[in-house]
């Protein structure tokens, strides 16, 4: 007879592995050697016997303390019991295999418990989330708005109320699973359950379907949603209503709806977060002597100084005039990037007026970066 494997190298973990570990060790090896999925292999269908053996022993506190003290002899320790009773340890399963590990073998069966614990039947099921886009201008993104959309969705039968039979009768109880929502048949040593092929693991079969729904127990149909869109919100950014997505099954809640902002394009604003950029043109005279101009901000037009000689794509800075932070108050700047427009065409006055002027300037005072940008130059040649 072979001498048993040490059930710490079974399960490939160390002997101080923590209770987590062991689990996913098993887990892994449960999954991998399960028959289901070696249909046929005498191999794979002893280790996973041997991989049981070794989890029902290391998963267990008691057990595993006798068993690091005495290793396999625990077993015939006691009269044959053992001393956790029930043979002691090592002896294999005695009933449901998903009894015994719960979900642990949901990723084989495709079933498994659901979030209230019962496995099959009519559990509740939250409804599918919903997502749709709405479009709005930039002032509106910078005020806040107040929007009504359109959306499509799947909800419980006016007629049926959900239930999807026909009125005056109810769904009767699955003959095949018996309600239960699943079915258990013997494999090999152990006993295996997985959803009810006729009922479709709901436990319940619609002999008299609802005319409206045809047995579905939901319809689509067409509602209105008043969503308010707060004040510095920008694209791409999402908003959920909860339980306005698709109705749940089973008296489960509904989904959610979340809606994706889209905000246009300004003609004359840009945004950076909640900081607001424009462009303003000012003509060659303005930025040679300085000005006042009014520009454009959400508020309204504000009236901002131009420095004399400033040069063009200089960035001057608005406090406050920009959009609200999204959910903590207070408001970005507004930057202006002023544009010196040089003349397209001049009257025969104007440009004598301006050789005159270049005339005038003979140490390059006027122009320093055009005056020294030729000395560099020079420098580099000569």
């Amino acid at each position: 007879m072979a001498e048993k494997r040490d059930y710490y190298e079974v399960l490939g973990v160390a002997k101080n592995a923590t209770a987590d570990e062991v689990k996913k060790a098993y887990r892994k090896l449960a999954i991998q050697f399960h028959p289901d999925k070696n249909p046929g292999d005498k191999k794979s269908e002893e280790k996973f016997k041997e991989v049981n053996e070794a989890y029902e022993t290391i998963s267990d506190e008691k057990k595993r303390k006798m068993y690091d003290q005495f290793g396999h002899a625990a077993n015939n320790m006691g009269g044959g019991q053992g001393p956790f009773g029930g043979g002691g340890f090592g002896g294999g399963f005695d009933g449901n295999i998903n009894d015994i590990f719960g979900d642990i073998f949901g990723d084989i069966f495709g079933g498994g418990q659901g979030r209230g614990g019962r496995r099959g039947g009519r559990r509740p099921r939250t409804g599918a989330d919903l997502e749709t886009q709405v479009d709005i201008t930039f002032e509106e993104a910078y005020k806040g708005v107040e929007k009504v959309i359109n959306i499509s969705k799947r909800t419980d039968c006016d007629t049926c109320h959900g239930s999807g039979a026909k009125a005056g009768t109810q769904p009767e109880t699955c003959k095949v699973c018996q309600g239960r929502g699943e079915v258990t048949f013997q494999q090999g040593f152990f006993a295996v359950s997985r959803p009810c092929t006729h009922c479709h693991g709901t436990g319940q079969v619609i002999a008299n379907p609802c005319g409206t729904c045809r047995g579905a127990g939901k319809v689509k149909k067409n509602s209105q949603l008043s969503v308010t869109i707060p004040a510095g919100i920008d694209t791409g950014q999402r908003l959920k209503l909860s339980n306005e997505g698709e109705a749940g099954e089973h008296g489960g809640h509904p989904g959610d709806l979340y809606i994706v902002v889209n905000v246009l394009d300004h003609d004359f604003f840009r945004r950076d977060g909640a900081e607001v950029i424009c462009d303003v043109p000012i003509t060659f005279v303005q930025a040679a002597l300085g000005a006042s101009i009014n520009v454009p901000t959400l508020d309204g037009k504000v009236e901002m100084k131009i420095p004399a000689g400033t040069q063009s794509h200089k960035v001057f800075r608005l406090k406050s005039k920009g959009l609200p932070h999204l959910g903590r108050g207070g408001r970005g700047d507004q930057l202006v990037r002023v544009m010196v427009e040089i003349p397209s065409k001049l009257s025969a006055e104007q440009s004598e007026i301006l050789r005159k002027f270049e005339s005038l300037e003979k140490d390059g005072k006027s122009h320093p970066m055009h005056h020294g940008f030729f000395e560099r130059v020079k420098r580099i040649f000569d």
